[in-house]
Parts: C-alpha cells; structure tokens; sequence
C-alpha cells in the first residue's frame, strides 16, 4: 500500500497543559489540527494563537463523541481523512489510601482515562482503518506502570489505559495502524496537580518543591511531535519518559 503523508490529527485534551503543548507543537510541524475539549473559550484562544480548528466535546460523553467524529470528516473529509488520533484527555482526583478511597473520584478518573480514550478510539476507528497508515497514540503516566501509596485510584485508572493500549496494538497491527504510549512521570503543568488536590495551591506547589527542572508540558509534547512524526513503518510501543531528579515514582531527588 502507497503511503499517505497526510497530516491530520485530532488531539483531545486541548484546553490546557500537555494537550494544548501539543497543539502548538504539531501546528509548528506542519499538521492540520482538531483541537478538542470541554472549555470552549480556551479552544477559541488556542485556535486563534496556533490555527488549530477548534470542537468543543467531552470525552465521557456518547453523543459528544459522534458529534467529533462527524466533525473530523467534515473537516478532514471521508474516508480516511483523519490520520492521526491523539488522546490527552485524562486526569487525577485525589491522594486517598485504598482504605479512605472515595468511589466516586474512582468513577470519575476511569470514565475520563479508560472508557474516554475507548469512546474516542472506537468513534474513529473505521476511519483510520480506511486511511491505510492510521496513528493512535495515548499518553498514559508512569502511574500505569508503577503503583506508589495514596495513588491506588489514579494508579488503577492508568494501568487500565496502558492494557487499552497494548491490546488495541495486537488487534490493529493486521490494519497498519501503529499504537504509540508516551507515559510521562512528573510534569508541572498548570492545572494537573491543583485539580488532583482539590485547589489547594500550596500542596499542589509543595509536590514539586525544591525538585529541579520537573518535566513541562512542552517536554512531553516534543516527544508526542517526534513520535508520530516518524515513517510510519517505525512504531515507537511505550515511551517511559521522567525528569533526571525522579529516578523512579518512589525516588524524586528535592534540594
């Protein structure tokens, strides 16, 4: 089969850190992009600054979903339009041991990273199938990886999306869609960790305190540029990426 040197992607996740570094990175690489999150006044802001089309939708929902979709091809245009799928869109809520665990940010940390990227994923399918060099890829966390105390909901929510990803690798190898994982460790991005912490900014600053040069949502986002800007033959399977002063989730090196 010919390669197809489109380069149209969608990137969920859009409105803010990681995913709205990626936007800009893929913008500055030449891409054609479908910006997409719930805000839609920081949508508006990105499209204007970076040239990215903007659709507002929120993952965890069926109907959003079919909208973006219909969306992309009309954008992109039918059968195959969409080459690339990026899904960003994910999160934490809290730090509870499983003892003191809430059910209900529990619910909420697997409709967003597990059953969103599955929403997102199935929608598109059909199309990236067609397209004949179709990119998937999903950033995860170290937290899929490794489970560390008081991250048992996030640690499960992302060992579930990590199993998503490399099942959905063995199924779609036979239809020449590479399946690509970015599975950052610490990033400092703006909303991330305030989120997980309920607002309260000074524990958010204190779980970055006194570590030098925390990954940035621009570090991750070169990695996602790079990754899917190879030939397309080259699938890049998990990339573990940390900053040097976090050896590993339970070892982060503070001065």
């Amino acid at each position: 089969m010919a390669e197809n040197t489109s380069k149209n992607a969608v990137v969920t996740g859009a409105s803010s850190g990681i995913g709205a570094a990626t936007v800009r990175q893929l913008r500055n690489d030449g891409w054609n992009v479908i910006a997409v999150a719930r805000r839609t006044d920081r949508l508006e802001a990105l499209a204007q600054e970076t040239g990215a089309i903007a659709c507002a939708a929120d993952v965890t929902k069926d109907d959003d979903v079919a909208r973006l979709r219909e969306f992309a091809t009309d954008t992109f245009g039918p059968a195959g339009g969409t080459d690339t799928l990026i899904n960003i869109a994910g999160g934490a809520r809290g730090v509870d041991s499983v003892a003191n665990a809430h059910e209900d940010d529990w619910e909420w940390m697997y409709q967003v990273n597990v059953l969103g990227t599955l929403r997102v994923i199935k929608a598109f399918l059909p199309e990236l199938r067609s397209h004949g060099n179709a990119t998937i890829l999903n950033l995860t966390s170290t937290a899929g990886h490794t489970a560390y105390e008081g991250g048992s909901g996030y640690n499960a929510a992302k060992f579930g999306q990590h199993a998503l990803n490399d099942a959905l690798r063995l199924e779609e190898a036979e239809h020449n869609i590479r399946v690509i994982e970015v599975a950052p460790g610490m990033v400092h991005t703006e909303e991330f960790t305030l989120n997980r912490l309920a607002g309260n900014q000074e524990a958010a600053d204190n779980v970055y305190k006194g570590v030098a040069k925390p990954l940035t949502g621009e570090d991750v986002a070169g990695v996602v540029g790079y990754a899917v800007g190879l030939a397309h033959h080259v699938n890049l399977d998990t990339i573990v990426m940390r900053p040097v002063a976090q050896a590993a989730a339970h070892k982060v090196i503070r001065r």
